[in-house]
């Protein structure tokens, strides 16, 4: 890495808090309390409750999208009071906030050069922040140490202790052979899109990629429209994964799968 992190002030926000009660505003409250003119952007608060890699999906391919400095903060942590570590991982461009329970896993996969930080106990009293409640570690702890991060005022050395390396994902990463690539059903967006967790580079030089997913066998479109109303389709979306489809339709409701489906594909010019 030939340049250090330099903050902007932008801090993302990622949890699954949801948005009817007050968690993700009050998360909001004490980064503005630290850093008044911190800029938020909520990345989603819709994430599947104590569900880790999910988020960790979305912040592995999200955060080339914002300005180089921005602060990542991802609560996801059904850990929130017990021993588990809080991280950071640091890139020349990007700094991330985390517990340390496999949700940083796809996010250092895709940055092998990152710096690794556990933040340590030192770093909370000095900040104030020995005594937090044992259930909202996102007010208490993430949402002031990602404002000093985001300030300027801190950086990664100052606020923890070097890691060797963080706690894997939850979630296998795809298994990819010659002709065949298994993988899951990472997350559905809102419109009932089943998203997996397979890249498109592993079947990039197949002809003929067949998809089965549930009773399902499906070709790889180019757009939802290159299928019927109604008819179920594989593509390639726009974050460079395997997403399956129904055109003008849910996908989660037509084949009724959820996150965790098993997703295979094979080449059909090969012999299976």
């Amino acid at each position: 890495m030939n340049t250090r992190f330099k903050a902007c002030g932008l801090i993302t926000l990622t949890t699954d808090f949801g948005t009817r009660d007050p968690f993700v505003g009050v998360m909001k409250g004490m980064i503005l309390r630290h850093h008044p003119l911190a800029k938020i952007i909520d990345l989603t608060h819709e994430i599947l409750p104590h569900w880790p890699a999910e988020a960790g999906f979305w912040l592995a391919r999200t955060s080339e999208f914002f300005p180089m400095g921005s602060v990542h903060v991802a609560v996801v942590d059904p850990g929130v009071g017990t021993t588990r570590e809080i991280a950071l991982l640091e890139t020349s461009e990007h700094m991330y906030l985390a517990p340390d329970n496999g949700l940083l896993g796809a996010v250092a996969a895709r940055n092998l050069d990152a710096r690794l930080w556990r933040v340590s106990n030192t770093a909370l009293q000095t900040l104030g922040l020995a005594k937090p409640s044992a259930t909202f570690h996102g007010r208490d702890i993430f949402a002031p140490l990602a404002a000093e991060l985001a300030s300027g005022r801190f950086v990664a050395e100052e606020l923890g202790v070097p890691l060797q390396s963080l706690i894997p994902c939850w979630i296998e990463a795809p298994q990819i052979t010659y002709d065949r690539v298994s993988g899951i059903v990472i997350t559905i967006d809102h419109f009932g899109n089943l998203i997996t967790n397979i890249e498109a580079a592993s079947i990039e030089f197949w002809k003929d990629p067949l998809i089965f997913v549930g009773s399902a066998q499906l070709s790889l479109r180019r757009t939802y429209r290159d299928a019927d109303p109604g008819e179920c389709l594989a593509l390639i979306n726009s974050f460079g994964v395997v997403e399956i489809a129904v055109s003008e339709g849910r996908a989660s409701e037509v084949l009724g799968l959820s996150r965790g489906a098993p997703v295979i594909i094979r080449d059909a010019v090969r012999r299976f």
